[in-house]
Protein backbone atom coordinates (compact mmCIF):
# COMPACT_ATOMS: atom_id res chain seq x y z
CA UNK A 1 0.00 0.00 0.00
CA UNK A 2 1.53 3.44 -0.61
CA UNK A 3 0.61 6.86 1.08
CA UNK A 4 -1.31 9.15 -0.44
CA UNK A 5 -2.07 13.15 0.30
CA UNK A 6 -6.14 14.69 -1.17
CA UNK A 7 -7.24 17.93 -0.94
CA UNK A 8 -10.90 17.83 0.01
CA UNK A 9 -13.25 20.91 0.21
CA UNK A 10 -15.51 21.54 3.41
CA UNK A 11 -18.42 20.04 2.08
CA UNK A 12 -16.64 16.83 1.16
CA UNK A 13 -14.33 16.05 3.84
CA UNK A 14 -17.53 16.45 6.83
CA UNK A 15 -20.01 14.77 4.63
CA UNK A 16 -16.38 12.20 4.36
CA UNK A 17 -15.86 12.49 8.01
CA UNK A 18 -19.59 12.35 9.13
CA UNK A 19 -19.99 8.64 6.93
CA UNK A 20 -17.14 7.55 8.14
CA UNK A 21 -18.08 8.02 11.82
CA UNK A 22 -21.56 6.59 11.18
CA UNK A 23 -19.83 3.52 9.57
CA UNK A 24 -17.11 3.13 11.83
CA UNK A 25 -14.53 2.89 9.92
CA UNK A 26 -11.63 5.36 8.51
CA UNK A 27 -12.33 7.92 5.86
CA UNK A 28 -9.07 6.13 4.28
CA UNK A 29 -10.92 3.44 3.63
CA UNK A 30 -14.23 4.74 2.72
CA UNK A 31 -12.00 6.68 -0.09
CA UNK A 32 -10.38 3.57 -1.12
CA UNK A 33 -13.68 1.25 -0.92
CA UNK A 34 -14.65 4.34 -3.42
CA UNK A 35 -11.98 4.36 -6.22
CA UNK A 36 -11.70 0.98 -6.11
CA UNK A 37 -16.01 0.95 -6.99
CA UNK A 38 -15.70 3.84 -9.64
CA UNK A 39 -12.04 2.55 -11.43
CA UNK A 40 -11.78 -1.10 -10.49
CA UNK A 41 -15.14 -2.16 -10.68
CA UNK A 42 -16.71 -5.18 -8.37
CA UNK A 43 -14.13 -7.94 -9.00
CA UNK A 44 -16.68 -10.33 -9.56
CA UNK A 45 -18.35 -8.67 -11.89
CA UNK A 46 -14.85 -8.26 -13.96
CA UNK A 47 -13.87 -11.92 -13.95
CA UNK A 48 -17.47 -12.67 -14.82
CA UNK A 49 -17.78 -10.75 -17.81
CA UNK A 50 -14.11 -12.37 -19.29
CA UNK A 51 -14.90 -15.57 -18.52
CA UNK A 52 -18.05 -15.06 -20.82
CA UNK A 53 -15.79 -13.84 -23.18
CA UNK A 54 -13.67 -17.13 -23.45
CA UNK A 55 -13.87 -19.05 -26.54
CA UNK A 56 -16.35 -16.53 -27.79
CA UNK A 57 -15.70 -16.87 -31.45
CA UNK A 58 -14.46 -20.91 -30.80
CA UNK A 59 -15.86 -22.86 -33.82
CA UNK A 60 -16.08 -19.62 -36.24
CA UNK A 61 -15.70 -20.83 -39.53
CA UNK A 62 -16.39 -17.66 -41.29
CA UNK A 63 -13.41 -16.09 -40.56
CA UNK A 64 -10.93 -18.46 -40.70
CA UNK A 65 -7.57 -18.15 -38.52
CA UNK A 66 -6.75 -14.68 -36.77
CA UNK A 67 -3.57 -14.60 -38.54
CA UNK A 68 -5.60 -14.75 -42.10
CA UNK A 69 -8.43 -12.43 -40.40
CA UNK A 70 -6.23 -9.73 -39.32
CA UNK A 71 -4.58 -9.46 -42.48
CA UNK A 72 -7.88 -9.29 -44.50
CA UNK A 73 -8.55 -6.06 -41.67
CA UNK A 74 -5.42 -4.29 -42.92
CA UNK A 75 -5.51 -5.24 -46.57
CA UNK A 76 -6.76 -2.68 -49.28
CA UNK A 77 -8.18 0.62 -48.33
CA UNK A 78 -10.13 -0.18 -45.34
CA UNK A 79 -8.35 2.72 -43.30
CA UNK A 80 -9.74 5.50 -45.88
CA UNK A 81 -13.10 3.66 -46.14
CA UNK A 82 -13.73 3.92 -42.16
CA UNK A 83 -12.03 7.02 -41.48
CA UNK A 84 -14.50 8.39 -44.52
CA UNK A 85 -11.94 9.88 -46.42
Amino acid sequence: MRRTQLYLDDDLWNALHARARSAGTTMSELVREAIRDRYLGKLDERKTAMLAAVGLWKGREDIGGSVAYVRRLRRGNRLRRISGA
